[in-house]
């Protein structure tokens, strides 16, 4: 199991730097500006709040894409 996990109020371009494979969960779940600057900013959270997507639901599928890298 990996030791590193994401988390709702890790930034959004901490967890690009972290693994940048994760990417595309994130683009899959409307998330498709990562390379601008407030993404840089903005905690995952947040991001979700803005984009309407379930904050619990994309930590969950972005651990386990983590997960599935390993």
């Amino acid at each position: 199991m990996s030791e590193n996990k994401i988390t709702k109020d890790m930034l959004i371009g901490e967890i690009l730097r972290l693994n940048g494979g994760l990417a595309p969960i994130l683009m899959e779940m409307g998330m498709h500006c990562l390379g601008c600057p407030a993404s840089q900013m903005e905690s995952l959270e947040d991001a979700c709040m803005v984009h309407g997507v379930s904050a619990d639901e994309m930590v969950n599928r972005l651990n386990a894409g983590l997960e599935e890298q390993l």
